[in-house]
């Protein structure tokens, strides 16, 4: 797992023109939760800023963090003036509390030993935390299958599994299974913006070339796989991109 999530740096202008942006209906349901105006902003893992563009629309101060160079780099050709700072969530200094901390498909790339008491240090009093992302399907199963089939030798499965096993069918998923049980959250809440949209299978298969399970491939496995998936690929792919958005809120005690 350690090796994927340090794979995204080698392809960043991929990664920024292939991956969706993040709709304006997430940023709204964020400050509603909140209700009120968020003055300040944390992004952990904040890649080539999709969502930081859209948070600085009304977070007057935006701190982009990743752990690669490369992804804050593209980020800030499209984010200008942002402050990013180069960290690992866990290496983040805790000096300095937010009113949002947020992670955009990111946040199952923290250990597990340290995620909730490092964040709760990062969230001020009452703040609010925000993870949101999801998988990006095919919508038509005969596609999804397709692909599945011609994956298998390759890879099992080209998602990432849930941190702490929850079945993809339980009412709650994580990170919101482990914000219930945490003494430092409160309000949990789970929502889901439904997201759908064309892609050509040229930009589908630009697409999986971002994905961290075929990133790691050897080269020439890869580029295997992209053909044997582009053989049975439609000229367009719908694809199926919901979100799910996690919200909780810092206790003001402990």
């Amino acid at each position: 797992m350690t090796r994927r999530a340090v794979s995204f740096g080698a392809i960043a202008e991929a990664y920024e023109r292939f991956r969706p942006g993040y709709p304006p209906v997430l940023l709204d349901r964020v400050l509603a939760y909140a209700g009120h105006p968020v003055h300040t902003a944390l992004e952990i893992g904040a890649g080539t800023g999709k969502a930081t563009r859209l948070f600085t629309q009304q977070v007057a101060a935006v701190t982009a963090t990743d752990p690669d160079a490369v992804m804050l780099a593209e980020l800030r050709k499209h984010v200008p003036g942002v402050r990013t700072e180069q960290a690992a969530f866990e290496e983040l200094r805790l000096e300095e509390t937010y009113g949002l901390v947020y992670a955009a498909a990111s946040l199952h790339w923290t250990q597990p030993e340290c995620r909730w008491s490092r964040m709760a240090r990062l969230v001020q009093r009452g703040g609010v935390l925000a993870s949101f992302g999801g998988p990006l399907r095919p919508a038509d199963p005969a596609v999804a299958d397709a692909v599945r089939a011609v994956r298998a030798p390759f890879l099992g499965s080209d998602e990432i599994p849930s941190p702490d096993g929850t079945h993809p069918e339980h009412a709650m998923q994580w990170p919101g299974t482990e914000l219930q049980q945490s003494p430092f959250f409160t309000d949990v809440r789970q929502t889901v913006v439904e997201r759908r949209y064309a892609l050509s299978a040229g930009d589908y298969l630009g697409h999986l070339s971002t994905i961290s399970a075929y990133l790691v491939l050897a080269p020439a496995q890869r580029e295997e796989l992209f053909r044997r998936i582009g053989r049975v690929l439609p000229e367009v792919v719908e694809m199926e991109a919901d979100i799910t958005l996690h919200l909780a809120r810092r206790r003001h005690e402990p």
